[in-house]
């Protein structure tokens, strides 16, 4: 799939539109097949227990993807998630970031589907699977 927005472009739309979260995300790599997020953990993320908390682990799966659709169809800030799972595997390992490998499924005109493996930073196990559908809003 071609790509229609660089690392630059979704950083800075990030940061543009969700100052409230951008920071605890970051960009690894942007490839044809997908893109590569980092979750930066830190305390605020992390449940009794000392590990990362579920609705954490699935908001990087949420980033990831939307990102990735973004990369494809351009700055449009209305893509919504309309459908989502998520398969928790094993517990993240403590005082690792979380890495997020998305890649689309399918991109229609209407609808994306896409699927993330969340890993512990350096770690070869998934912690987590995830996949997503985004509604995509008709062009004005």
């Amino acid at each position: 799939m071609q790509l229609v927005m660089t690392e630059a472009d979704l950083a800075a739309f990030l940061v543009r539109e969700f100052p409230q979260v951008a920071e605890d995300f970051a960009l690894e790599r942007l490839t044809a097949e997908g893109i590569v997020m980092r979750l930066r953990v830190a305390e605020r993320h992390l449940r009794p227990g000392g590990t990362v908390s579920g609705p954490n682990i699935f908001a990087l799966a949420d980033v990831a993807v939307y990102l990735a659709l973004l990369a494809r169809i351009g700055p449009v800030a209305l893509a919504v998630t309309t459908n989502a799972g998520i398969d928790f595997l094993r517990k993240p390992e403590a005082g690792r970031d979380l890495i997020g490998e998305a890649r689309l499924l399918k991109l229609g005109r209407v609808l994306a589907v896409g699927e993330v493996l969340v890993r512990s930073d350096g770690r070869p196990e998934p912690v987590a699977r995830a996949n997503l559908t985004y509604s995509i809003p008709p062009a004005r």
